[in-house]
């Protein structure tokens, strides 16, 4: 693309700064991470080390070997290193002087064109331009990241009436397919979207709930579930960020705002309860007590403060709230009131200040969402419980009715316009414009109807000749009715299906795999007969799949265990999400994998261009993948673990990777597809079993794996290296292993120990 990233520059190693140059060497784009040279310190570049190794040690990379990508220096001695980078950030301290001192030394050195940005979140645009020349201007931008940068989506960009549209357009599509973010376009205002609403909301729910006299368990329970806020609640994030920060943040954005803002209403900095924790170093997680004191048993032994006595006491049992938002507010009772006065207060706000902060209010709600881990932005969430009925018992108390609520109760809601737009924040709609990039089977579903389906899968139509399989069981897991779905697919495709993807709608699951009940039905039964044939079926399933007469190409955005690996390797391409969670567990319940994992395992290794040679080598390194259970923490890892091959497609952002699939499948279509033939696997039959057997039992003599462990690994390495009756000479094709697997299963199936580790795992 035109708009691509090649290389990027962040100045400033803190835990945003690096954490921001992490993300761009997790998406392979070379970035020079400077900060100043340390007075005093031998090593000029130590602060830019550790910045890194910062990364390195919280989980900042998707791979240790990412940190590869970044080159460490000091803006003293090594500034000129920014002169071709494409995308200069600045990530230092919120010292205006500083920002501008800096930003005239980039001038001096960066490339024409150039877009240079800063990751401040509370600082405005006009005002760090103050003084700087009119080209800077041009190819200046915020881009406000949030912490950790690796895991947190949103990114928002303020732009000005300075840059040229393809400024902002480098900026929006590498924020989105490279760095794999959600970027919301906010207007320049102090706090932006997510943070201008989530401290407001954060002031108001503290401060109402202080004031009449709820406890933080109390509040936060009525912040959880009716609101949709994360199991942290409002005291419980204060105590994550830090009451320490307050003055510093809270305090910020009041000094920046308008005295009429609503915030200075709900003025934190200088309630008498939060001066007092500060000045007794009660900051929260940091200094191991805040709102809650941990004990040493986590939130088992928590305790909570108490507002009055400035005491910790025991937490009380507050039941989790079940009842809706609406029902609470409802309610005549100290929670209800507490709900409705939060409620009111920050769609109030929300509605005030909306056409200062964004365009639309879908950019606002996302924010929230993204930014604060909300289930609903504030308009949605309104929306779920009746404007109507909230602007009329607003009108009730002789509340006054924003106009923008008066615009949603005429409209039936604040969402009630057509799909194809959007509403805004000053009443009315545009049209969406839709990025070409994206394909979603939720809007596939909202304009078409299914080809086939069953109670377990169904086949939609994505266009261009390309058909998705999608599973519709719980956690998509496979049982008969999906393998009915995939023999009626092959047996009876239509001449107009030239390829097809396999995709999940689920948010944070591909496929859990096999339907760990039915088997452990099987088991207790001593159905050994129906286990074998629910496992063969899968086989037959999966290789259906490999041979079929068109390309199979699967989009994963979520989690692939155990079955939904393995039909993952049974694909002709794998497009993942870059937070790929895919392995292969089964040992872990006392199984092997026995729809071809290990088969195809062992022939991805034995084809990869790098990593062991020779069979003993080769059965030992798949052996040391599946028998440690191990599950990717990203689609690099997954990379090393042969799960993703080299020419696998890894995608940075989750919403692009059925949309790429859908391109590798058509792409594979047009090249003249044609059926893998079987492949031939060299086995190293008794020396490879002795060798892997000799490993296993050291480990059981040393104490370090268990007996039952021990005998699960002795029946993987048989199937791995065709056990002791391989001919190491003669090859077999691959289908002798996948009866290998299901002998290996099924005498594993038939022990105590393995029922009982099934059992466990199905009761957590």
């Amino acid at each position: 693309m035109s708009t691509q990233i090649r290389k990027a520059a962040v100045i400033g190693a803190g835990a945003m700064g690096s954490g921001i140059a992490a993300q761009f060497a997790n998406a392979g784009i070379p970035v020079v991470l400077l900060d100043i040279a340390p007075p005093g310190v031998a090593d000029r570049r130590a602060l830019a080390k550790a910045g890194v190794q910062k990364q390195l040690t919280t989980g900042g990379f998707m791979a240790p070997e990412a940190a590869t990508w970044v080159k460490v220096g000091n803006v003293d001695d090594d500034l000129e290193w920014v002169a071709d980078a494409d995308w200069i950030i600045e990530a230092i301290i919120e010292d205006m002087a500083l920002k501008q001192s800096l930003y005239k030394k980039i001038e001096a050195v960066r490339q024409p064109g150039s877009v240079v940005s800063s990751n401040t979140s509370t600082i405005t645009r006009r005002a760090l331009l103050e003084g700087m020349p009119e080209a800077f201007k041009r190819d200046f931008v915020i881009t406000h990241f949030f912490n950790p940068p690796r895991h947190m989506q949103l990114l928002e960009l303020v732009c000005g009436d300075e840059n040229p549209p393809q400024v902002v357009q480098k900026v929006s599509a590498a924020g989105a397919a490279q760095l794999g973010k959600t970027v919301i376009t906010c207007r320049d205002t102090a706090g932006f979207i997510a943070n201008r609403l989530g401290c407001y909301w954060m002031a108001v729910a503290a401060i109402e709930a202080i004031d009449r006299g709820l406890s933080v368990s109390q509040a936060d329970a009525v912040a959880g579930k009716p609101f949709g806020v994360p199991r942290t609640g409002v005291f419980g994030l204060f105590d994550l960020v830090g009451i320490d920060l307050v003055p510093l943040v809270w305090g910020g954005l009041m000094r920046a705002l308008p005295t009429t803002d609503g915030l200075q209403h709900y003025d934190l900095p200088s309630h008498p309860l939060i001066q007092r924790m500060i000045e007794q170093g009660m900051h929260g997680r940091k200094t191991r007590q805040g709102f809650y004191r941990m004990g040493t048993e986590g939130r088992k032994s928590r305790s909570i403060l108490d507002p009055v006595t400035m005491e910790y006491i025991a937490e009380p049992a507050v039941a989790e709230e079940s009842r809706t938002l609406r029902q609470l507010c409802e309610s005549d009772c100290a929670a209800g009131h507490y709900a409705w006065t939060v409620l009111k207060r920050v769609l109030t706000y929300a509605c005030t200040v909306a056409q200062d902060i964004a365009q639309t209010l879908e950019e606002i709600d996302t924010a929230l969402v993204l930014g604060y881990s909300w289930k609903l932005g504030p308009f949605a969430l309104a929306d779920s419980v009746g404007v109507t009925w909230i602007a009329e018992r607003m009108a009730g108390e002789e509340e006054p009715v924003p106009r923008l609520l008066q615009t949603a109760v005429q409209r039936g809601g604040f969402y009630r316009t057509e799909r194809s737009e959007v509403a805004t924040t000053d009443g009315a709609a545009v049209m969406r414009v839709r990025p070409t990039n994206l394909l979603s089977l939720d809007e596939v579903a909202a304009r078409s109807q299914p080809i086939k389906q069953n109670a377990g899968a169904q086949l939609w139509d994505l266009g261009d000749g390309v058909a998705c399989l999608e599973l519709k069981t719980r956690m998509g897991v496979f049982d008969h009715t999906v393998f009915e779905m995939i023999a009626e697919l092959i047996k009876e495709r239509s001449s107009s299906i030239r390829a097809l993807v396999i995709a999940s709608r689920h948010p944070k699951v591909f496929s859990a795999g096999a339907d760990l009940s039915f088997i452990l039905q099987k088991i207790t039964d001593g159905d050994f007969a129906g286990l074998a044939h629910f496992i063969g079926r899968g086989q037959q399933a999966f290789r259906a799949l490999k041979f079929s007469p068109f390309p199979v190409v699967a989009a994963v955005t979520g989690m692939a265990l155990g079955g939904g690996c393995e039909i993952l390797l049974h694909c002709d391409a794998i497009v993942a999400y870059a937070e790929l969670n895919a392995g292969l567990p089964e040992v872990s319940v006392g199984l092997v994998p026995a729809w071809g994992g290990c088969t195809q395992m062992l022939i991805r290794a034995a084809q990869a261009e790098q990593g062991p040679k020779g069979p003993v080598a080769i059965a030992q390194s798949v052996f040391d993948v599946i028998s440690s259970a191990a599950i990717s923490s990203s689609g690099l890892m997954a990379r090393q673990s042969g799960v993703l091959r080299s020419q696998d497609q890894i995608v940075m952002n989750r919403d692009h990777v059925l949309f790429e699939a859908k391109r590798t499948a058509v792409r594979l279509a047009d090249a003249g597809y044609q059926v893998p033939a079987e492949t031939l696997l060299t086995l190293p039959g008794p020396s490879g079993l002795a060798a892997i057997r000799l490993r296993v039992d050291t480990e059981r003599n040393a104490g370090r794996i268990s007996a039952e462990d021990a005998v699960i690994a002795h029946a993987l390495a048989d199937v791995l290296t065709g056990g002791e009756g391989c001919d190491p000479l003669l090859p077999v094709p691959e289908s002798v292993l996948y009866q290998r697997e299901l002998d290996g299963l099924l005498a594993l199936a038939t022990s105590a120990g393995t029922r009982a580790r099934i059992e466990r795992f199905m009761s957590r």
